[in-house]
């Protein structure tokens, strides 16, 4: 694996392109959303290097050139593509300042093998390779990346480092399963090299490293012959979900979850698997997934009845009964001419179907100034009719007061399933302490809703939400995504981490990062520093 250690260029090459590189000095970088929504505070640099040999120049000459006083030494933050909603980026401390290294522009591709009779081959990847340029490349090359994959525009840096995932309980959808190894750039600036081994603990903290570790540069991933896929949706009673079998629903496909729409009491059933490849010539439509695009019309539309519905429930409700009947039908085009598909199922390549991205005449809902605030939190699948039915009480128990919780996401709220996948910070990880088995999987609340663009910002019946998430750290055993949750819900759902996974983490933490060069508000809750 010398390949993936490789340096090259002079010194000198490398220090003038990452002054040429440095952005001017700022004070806070904002999410995906833009202005007004800080991931980080105090920022003292940004770096926009255009490899890997960049990026480890860098940090080297902000350690180097920094105060020896841990109290003033600079901290180092990646910054990727996205999908982060709260100011958790950097560290919480107010006297410290940040450099932030943006992965954007490291995104070269190489190493691809695949032998014609082989099942699976890999792929190495730079930090700031996104999914679609990697979807792109393969499918170019008779190839994919499976089922460990998420959203078009995260970083696969991004996406290993925070324990990012897709929704099965069948394949293992977590985005660092597919990886063979790693390379991270430590607290020193060198590069750290991680072969997968599940019986170390350097690989089980890398694996959901929450970037604590250092830069996730490299990374090799599993790749396989390239197939079709279909996608297909069901509209399900909510009492049939609630008193069912969920897991049932879920485990036999290669990718599944449910859309749940509280106001209507219902669920969407989404769920997709592979075609044989003997008959993918049967099934020529190509078939390509919107994921968060709309239209100028649509976008301002939304906005304009989202932002009357944090003074009315009537508003919510009619944008719940809109957005329900819209989700009824595909959300996708025929890729090949741009048309609209009607019909279920739809049938298309493996990346095209399973996440797709935007249309060609549209633009993300957050251009159009559709925000949102984000909860997700996993609880064992085994408890997953219990952890809904509480939701439900919680929804009803509003409207004993007169008051009508609804969604206010345009596809409702994703309920998420994972595959058991050890390692020692991720979501679906198992042989913990806490009192749930983990062991068949599990189940994530993914609920976002809408942020209002007037007033003070809060949402319709904002306690709501905030007692909702206490609620449910304190009667389950769940855990938070490492993105979509603010620093309230991390302190609240930190009791429910397994110790020992934590203890052995930080071990690893201190021999990569001793300084603690890469903390986080994350790592900072988590008690590592």
């Amino acid at each position: 694996m010398a390949h993936l250690l490789r340096s090259s260029g002079s010194l000198l090459l490398l220090l003038l392109l990452q002054l040429s590189n440095t952005a001017t000095t700022a004070t806070v970088y904002n999410t995906f959303d833009g202005e007004g929504f800080p991931s980080c505070h105090n920022v003292s640099q940004i770096y926009r290097p255009k490899s890997v040999n960049e990026m480890v120049s860098i940090v080297k000459k902000t350690i180097t050139t920094s105060s020896s006083s841990p109290a003033e030494f600079p901290r180092i933050r990646a910054a990727g593509k996205g999908h982060m909603w709260y100011d958790t980026q950097c560290s919480g401390d107010p006297g410290s300042t940040t450099v932030l290294i943006q992965t954007e522009e490291v995104d070269g591709i190489s190493d691809f093998t695949l032998p014609k009779t082989a099942a699976e081959g890999s792929v190495v990847v730079d930090a700031g390779v996104t999914f679609f340029q990697l979807a792109e490349f393969l499918h170019e090359r008779g190839a994919l990346v499976g089922y460990t994959l998420t959203n078009w525009n995260i970083s696969f840096g991004g996406s290993v480092a925070m324990g990012a995932h897709r929704s099965s309980l069948r394949e293992h959808s977590m985005v660092a399963a597919g990886a063979l190894a790693l390379d991270i750039i430590d607290g020193s600036g060198a590069l750290r090299h991680v072969e997968r081994d599940d019986g170390n603990d350097n690989w089980l903290a890398a694996s959901t490293s929450l970037g604590l570790l250092g830069i996730v540069a490299r990374i090799k991933l599993r790749v396989y012959p390239d197939s079709k896929v279909y996608a297909m949706q069901d509209t399900l009673e909510e009492s049939a979900v609630l008193n069912g079998d969920i897991y049932g629903l879920i485990a036999p496909y290669a990718t599944a979850n449910l859309w749940w729409w509280p106001y209507k009491k219902k669920f969407h059933h989404r769920y997709y698997d592979v075609i044989p490849a003997a008959d993918m010539d049967k099934f020529p439509q190509e078939g390509f997934q919107n994921t968060f695009s709309v239209s100028s019309v649509e976008g301002i539309a939304a906005r304009t009845l989202l932002d009357s519905g944090k003074y009315l429930a009537t508003s919510n409700m009619l944008f719940e009964e809109i957005t329900f009947g819209q989700w009824e039908t595909p959300n996708f085009r025929e890729k090949t001419n741009n048309t609209e598909i009607k019909t279920w199922p739809v049938y298309g390549w493996n990346y095209d179907v399973l996440i797709g991205g935007l249309y060609p005449d549209q633009k993300p809902e957050w251009e159009y100034g559709l925000h949102g605030y984000t909860l997700e939190l996993a609880f064992p699948v085994t408890m997953a009719n219990q952890m809904l039915k509480r939701v439900r009480a919680l929804f009803d128990a509003e409207l004993k007061k007169g008051i009508v919780m609804t969604s206010t996401y345009r596809s409702g709220i994703n309920i998420k399933f994972g595959k058991p996948y050890f390692d020692f910070l991720g979501q679906v990880t198992y042989n913990t302490s806490d009192p749930g088995d983990w062991s068949k999987g599990a189940i994530m609340l993914d609920f976002p809703s809408y942020r209002p663009s007037v007033g003070d910002h809060k949402r319709f019946n904002e306690q709501f939400y905030t007692n909702l998430a206490h609620k449910l750290i304190d009667e389950f055993p769940c855990r938070p995504h490492w993105t979509k949750n603010n620093r309230d819900i991390f302190k609240r759902a930190a009791k429910n981490l397994d110790p020992d996974h934590l203890s052995r983490f930080n071990t690893v933490r201190k021999d990569f990062d001793p300084k603690g060069v890469y903390r986080s508000v994350v790592g900072e809750i988590l008690g590592f520093y």
